[in-house]
């Protein structure tokens, strides 16, 4: 019995870890361009475009107000599209990463905000090109606020996973929900929040250490 259901979280954490690192990362890929565009477009941005940041800024708010279990409901007939199922690890990526990229957009550009906008002016006095501002400039001196921003959206990602098992989506929270909640068996919903707690912990300690490290560079 014991076996059985150590099997079954181990199964279940490696499921929430595929979740929440799979769509963290595309997320990532999705958000960190879309929040540099955001920062350039923006009044006095080096591509300054009102329009266009106007139209992405409410997409990225429409995506961000709307609550994830609603979200996972919403997009259905695109998951069936990409993935051909609504069930599921890979179909709870889906909506993961849909809800991670505008988040992550979000950070990004606060974190742009940050770095001195007399670094800015001097690149462009100095003829620098709109990509070696952002690569030279931009993302450099923003490093340690981008990374901590990718940190508060695993942590985020992590309870958005165990949610996601409310409609089958596998992983910890759908362990927790068909034995701890269905079954009525308190310790295993203990086990799962405690493995949680851990995991978001880790998480949590090891972008801080990296922040430390970038800021001191």
């Amino acid at each position: 019995m014991w076996t059985e259901m150590f099997d079954m979280f181990v199964q279940s954490f490696w499921e929430t870890l595929v979740m929440v690192g799979i769509s963290g990362v595309v997320g990532a890929a999705l958000g960190l361009p879309l929040g540099v565009l955001l920062y350039l477009t923006d009044r006095d941005g080096v591509l300054q475009n009102l329009a266009v940041n106007r139209v992405m800024g409410a997409i990225v708010n429409a995506v961000r107000s709307t609550p994830f279990i609603i979200l996972l409901v919403a997009v259905i007939p695109f998951t069936r599209l990409v993935v051909g199922s609504s069930i599921g690890t890979a179909a709870a990526i889906v909506p993961l990463t849909i809800a991670a990229a505008p988040f992550i957009a979000r950070l990004v550009e606060t974190a742009l905000r940050e770095v001195d906008r007399g670094l800015i002016e001097a690149a462009l006095a100095m003829g620098a090109s709109t990509r070696q501002i952002v690569f030279k400039v931009l993302l450099p001196e923003a490093l340690p606020g981008v990374v901590a921003g990718l940190t508060i959206t695993f942590i985020s990602l992590v309870g958005y996973s165990a949610m996601a098992g409310a409609i089958g989506g596998g992983g910890l929270g759908d362990l927790g929900i068909r034995y701890g909640y269905q079954r009525f068996e308190p310790m295993v919903m203990l086990i799962v929040v405690v493995i949680l707690i851990v995991f978001v912990q880790i998480v949590q300690s090891f972008g801080d250490w990296l922040v430390r490290r970038l800021s001191h560079k």
